[in-house]
């Protein structure tokens, strides 16, 4: 029988196995030199002059907020349609978050409904470069220089991506910062971890400190110094270290992204070779002066055509062995969101509409063209099931 093809999947080869084990056998298996490496390693990619690796992608949400030291009756505006860290940072933070609609075609935020979600409160806008496809950062940071808004880039999903000039998400030069996640299933992995990137040096140092308690033994910051052993706590922190041995994966990781992202649209283009045909398919958009690095393969099914639920089709897919699933359910249904800052459905339609009909489809570096071609008979035998 067929192995399962599960939507999404890390590929650790043996280079990442002896990259691990090069760390056990250290004398630093924690806050030691291969933390630094990485981050050198991703500002080097990325084109940023400061990176700050952490524990998770919601670590880096949440210091990053922290960092901006925002404070007063404020809100921040996200997308409906992301994890739902990209607004829970925000409420860790003090902050209300708001949400403005998607654009029905690239699933991005609208820039139409988040100008009307412009006021005086508004002092952070966290876009989020949904399944690998960036937002354009140019327009954004027209739209709300003039009002002093603080831009903090979610690219969970977009490590790898470049905008529209050609250079890569994460360089920071139309935000304050930008924040990746190492989940498995994302384009490099770490197992858990996240980073964050900055051209601001007053931002970095405040995130260093942020990540380890809000502790600093820096001689430069510290009010006295009575020996070696002294150390500050000048803010309040979290423990959202990153192990060493996890940054030593991650620098064996990311010297393979280009090659990840290059099978990834590989994959991309024999899907949409596949299904753009289909009329009741509805295949990714991707702007053609982007470059997405394709997190996610996003499909809208007509499940009307289909006369099948959502759940009948995925159950179908499943006894198939092709695993599906949902990004995500908008943030403004979920219960939590609805009690305390009473959204309902119907607030954001097309966020809507698109979560009715959506489901990612296996994408990952290490499938076969046999895999693919097992996906593509699966989806296109729902029509007659």
């Amino acid at each position: 029988m067929d192995s399962f093809l599960p939507y999404g999947k890390q590929w650790i080869d043996e280079e990442d196995i002896q990259s691990v084990i090069e760390v056990l056998k250290s004398n630093f298996i924690t806050q030691g030199p291969k933390v630094e490496l990485f981050e050198k390693k991703i500002c080097a990619y990325t084109g940023a002059d400061f990176c700050v690796v952490v524990s998770h992608g919601t670590a880096a949400l949440h210091i990053a907020v922290a960092a901006l030291e925002l404070s007063g009756n404020l809100e921040g505006i996200t997308s409906p349609i992301t994890f739902s860290a990209s607004a829970n940072c925000m409420i860790y933070n003090r902050i209300k978050p708001v949400f403005a609609d998607i654009d029905k075609k690239s699933y991005l935020i609208d820039f139409d409904a988040l100008r009307t979600k412009l006021n005086n409160k508004v002092k952070l806008i966290i876009p989020v470069h949904f399944a690998g496809q960036p937002v354009n950062m140019k327009l954004l940071y027209q739209t709300t220089r003039e009002n002093n808004i603080h831009i903090i880039e979610d690219a969970a999903h977009a490590l790898g991506s470049c905008y529209k000039d050609g250079s890569k998400v994460g360089n920071c030069r139309y935000s304050d910062m930008t924040i990746f996640s190492f989940h498995p299933v994302k384009p490099i992995t770490t197992g858990e971890g996240g980073a964050i990137t900055t051209n601001n040096r007053a931002l970095y140092e405040k995130l260093v400190t942020l990540r380890n308690h809000g502790i600093t033994k820096d001689p430069k910051y510290l009010h006295k110094n009575p020996g070696p052993w002294y150390y500050e706590m000048q803010r309040l922190g979290f423990n959202y270290r990153m192990t060493d041995i996890q940054a030593n994966l991650g620098v064996s990781q990311i010297a393979k992204l280009d090659q990840f992202i290059k099978r990834r649209r590989e994959i991309v283009t024999l899907y949409n070779d596949a299904f753009t045909s289909c009329d009741w398919l509805t295949t990714p958009f991707e702007d053609p002066k982007v470059f997405s690095g394709y997190h996610l393969y996003i499909l809208l099914f007509d499940l009307h055509h289909l006369r099948m639920s959502k759940k009948e089709v995925m159950q179908y897919l499943k006894e198939k062995g092709v695993g599906t699933q949902v990004h995500y359910i908008p943030v403004h249904l979920l219960p939590y969101y609805q009690q305390k800052y009473g959204y309902r459905p119907g607030d954001f339609p097309n966020a809507e509409y698109y979560y009715e009909a959506a489901l990612s489809i296996p994408l990952y570096p290490r499938m076969t063209d046999g895999d693919v071609s097992r996906v593509i008979r699966a989806i296109l035998s729902l029509e007659n099931a």
